[in-house]
């Protein structure tokens, strides 16, 4: 009989268990198709194209990728493999498509080959092409496409010629694909956008020449060169990025725009009611949305916003109406609004997460409370209901009247995706993934005075008052995440920890989205006392509702911004915190890019102070709690030198620690063996640091505990291996 494989070891192989579900939906405005993602199975991770027949509800692979790619698996060209990291992508097969407007054609690429699928028909085609081929988008018409291949941006009559339309003038510059800052901190994945006609393009023209150098090596393998990686830290030159309308007929035309006072290319959105650039400041606190003119290049103000703090860019617009009304989001009265040419639709307690369409009306997410996400509908009647009824996390993909919704809960476990009509449930996506062992026991309360969403877990079967646990703050507490939600998925990594032994906290401070521009703007000029204070009050707050919780043995663990604080909390309050583990953590914020720190934190040349104080390299000398720093090698995102510098300057003032470094692992550590191992090195780590006060945990707890401590096969080899060698490699 196969052995059941441990709880690390099952989300390691499932990518925490999201394999295998349905995703990246796109309905065809007829309402008799909508084509989606899905791998095979929750532990496969080639995933292949699907279409939904929306009349009969039969489901079809139209793309199985091993078929394609028979010798050989998926091999991504470079380009495809940042833009994954960027995305946070742990899958591989078809991960991103494209189709036409009627979506009837689809295009997409397989280890940098082009291919064409007709998801009625059920044709797939490979096209001659220059290779490697990135990110392939049809033109809404369906007669041609245009891609990227080495730094080129070329166009493919769909059985003609394929040529290129913008050629870059040396090794800097790169046409049609977004530049770093664009894809990590903007959510901007493309560089290039069809008009409607399908005969013109407006294509991003990116020239890092003037952005400084830094090189990711692996020391375990001396023999490789560095990788050069342009790499915008706070302060330093940023990308210089134009836009250009490109006509098929070889017309060339710049897009102007006051590029000095503007030099962040937001979005563009292209549709029948013309074409719309949106640009932003580089302190952030104005953005601009443009009308171009595709025949000169001029471009015209619509709107712009101003704040004096910044300005969030809200995902999907702007956008229109079928009357041609703009449909845009601005922080209006103390809440981010729905507005309609300016005018806010949407009440003061209501706040815009994201649009996800136009047209006849809008369908969008928001949130009255925070732990949840709600699929919103507007009417040009002024009408607004809400679509999801359930309490979770919802989004949705539409079109026409077919709306598909995905919905998450605190009571199932997965994504469920239903298929509605007019209103009506018509049908459901299958997903096929696995699903956990581990069912999150989940309590949320309104922690402190400032009612910071708070979720706490005990132990699988502990009862109230017969015993008293050492805690486990496992936050991530920065901007633009948020942990206390209302879906399972987000706690099983929590709950198993809970299950070693802890009572974990997880905790949304101030600057997490879901509450308000002033939530946000909490953590201005301070990425450190805030979030720190924040987690404090809701440690106490729930200890005094949960009195089993012990104080006297409090750890936290954390991942990027996570692993940040948790270093944070034992360097500065260690008088709370016993012990952490950190990992990948910014230490020193002027290591850190453009973007994003700059929108906190100013410039460190005008603002050297505010990066000082928020540094963890001055607060060295003051560990005298164990601290555990994990960082993997090949992160381009938050480079090692952040925890290498900490450790220097650790060892510098004679303060012991413990450093994991992961070889070959990027921001996302997520191969199957480390990210397994990560969970048992932090639970060993973690216990020892308490392991004088914390007493074995009853019943089903101590079995998981002696299965984290003793894994078994190849999990107990290779985290034998790792202890051995002081990895988890």
């Amino acid at each position: 009989m196969e052995q059941q494989l441990s709880f690390p070891r099952h989300s390691a192989r499932t990518r925490r268990f999201t394999l295998g579900v349905p995703r990246a939906f796109r309905v065809a405005p007829d309402g008799s198709r909508a084509t989606f993602l899905r791998a095979p199975s929750g532990t496969d991770p080639v995933t292949g194209l699907w279409v939904l027949d929306l009349a009969t509800g039969e489901e079809r692979q139209v793309v199985d990728p091993r078929a394609l790619l028979v010798g050989g698996g998926d091999d991504p060209p470079p380009e495809e493999q940042a833009r994954r990291e960027r995305s946070r992508e742990v899958a591989g097969g078809i991960v991103r498509y494209a189709p036409d407007r009627a979506v009837r054609q689809v295009s997409f690429a397989l280890s940098g080959r082009l291919f064409v699928a007709d998801v009625v028909s059920g044709e797939v085609r490979e096209l001659p092409a220059q290779t490697p081929v990135v990110d392939p988008r049809l033109d809404p018409t369906g007669r041609r496409l245009a891609y990227v291949a080495r730094r080129h941006l070329r166009v493919h009559e769909l059985g003609g010629a394929d040529r290129a339309v913008a050629a870059p003038e040396d090794e800097a510059v790169t046409w049609g694909l977004p530049e770093f800052i664009a894809a990590e901190e903007m959510g901007r994945m493309r560089g290039f956008w069809w008009a409607p006609s399908g005969d013109q393009l407006l294509a991003a023209r990116v020239d890092d020449s003037h952005v400084q150098r830094w090189f990711i090596a692996d020391p375990a393998a001396p023999d490789q060169a560095p990788t050069a990686h342009a790499y915008p830290a706070a302060g330093t030159p940023n990308a210089d990025v134009s836009l250009w309308v490109l006509g098929i007929d070889g017309a060339r035309r710049e897009v102007r725009w006051d590029r000095e006072r503007l030099p962040y290319v937001v979005t563009v959105r292209w549709d029948d009611h013309g074409c719309l650039l949106v640009a932003q400041s580089r302190d952030q606190g104005t953005m601009q949305v443009r009308r171009v003119d595709p025949a000169t290049g001029a471009t015209t103000l619509v709107r712009e916003d101003t704040d004096p703090a910044w300005l969030e860019i809200v995902p999907g617009v702007p956008a229109h109406l079928d009357d041609g009304r703009l449909i845009w989001a601005a922080d209006i009265d103390g809440a981010r609004r729905l507005l309609i040419d300016g005018d806010p639709v949407t009440p003061a307690d209501l706040q815009v997460r994201t649009v996800l369409r136009g047209g006849a009306d809008v369908l969008f997410t928001a949130s009255s409370e925070p732990t949840e996400v709600h699929v919103w509908q507007w009417a040009p009647d002024s009408s607004l209901a809400r679509v999801s009824a359930e309490p979770g996390v919802h989004a949705a993909s539409s079109a026409g009247s077919v709306t598909v919704l995905a919905s998450a809960s605190l009571d199932r476990a997965g994504t469920r995706t239903t298929v509605w009509c007019d209103g009506e449930l018509v049908g459901e996506v299958a997903s096929r993934a696995d699903q956990p062992a581990i069912r999150p026991a989940v309590s949320i309360i309104r922690a402190g005075e400032r009612d910071l969403r708070t979720a706490v877990l005990f132990p699988a079967g502990h009862r109230p008052g017969s015993q008293r646990l050492p805690v486990l703050l496992d936050p991530y507490g920065g901007p633009h995440s948020q942990r206390v939600l209302a879906r399972q998925a987000g706690f099983l990594e929590s709950q198993w920890f809970a299950d070693q032994g802890f009572a974990v906290v997880v905790a949304d401070g101030r600057g997490t989205p879901g509450r308000g521009p002033a939530w946000e703007r909490g953590i201005a000029d301070d990425l450190a006392a805030v979030v720190l204070e924040d987690q404090i009050d809701a440690l106490h707050a729930a200890a005094r509702a949960y009195p089993d919780l012990d104080l006297a043995r409090v750890g936290i663990r954390g991942w990027s911004f996570g692993g940040f604080l948790a270093a944070l909390a034992v360097l500065r309050r260690p008088d709370v915190f016993h012990a952490a583990a950190a990992g990948a953590p910014v230490t020193d914020w002027a290591l850190y890019d453009t973007h994003y720190t700059e929108r906190y934190l100013g410039d460190p040349g005008e603002r050297p102070d505010a990066y000082a104080a928020v540094s963890l390299l001055r607060d060295a000398e003051k560990l005298v709690r164990p601290l555990m720093l994990i960082h993997g090698l090949a992160d381009d995102n938050v480079v090692v030198a952040h925890t290498l510098r900490l450790s220097a300057a650790l060892l510098a003032a004679g303060r012991p620690h413990t450093v994991l470094p992961l070889s070959g692992v990027t921001h996302l550590a997520a191969q199957e063996d480390i990210a397994e191992n990560l969970l048992l090195l932090q639970v060993d780590f973690l216990r020892q640091a308490l392991s004088e006060q914390i007493s074995e945990p009853p019943g089903a707890a101590a079995a998981g505990l002696r299965s984290a401590r003793e894994p078994t096969g190849a999990a107990a080899a290779g985290l034998r291996s790792a202890r051995e060698r002081g990895t988890s490699d």
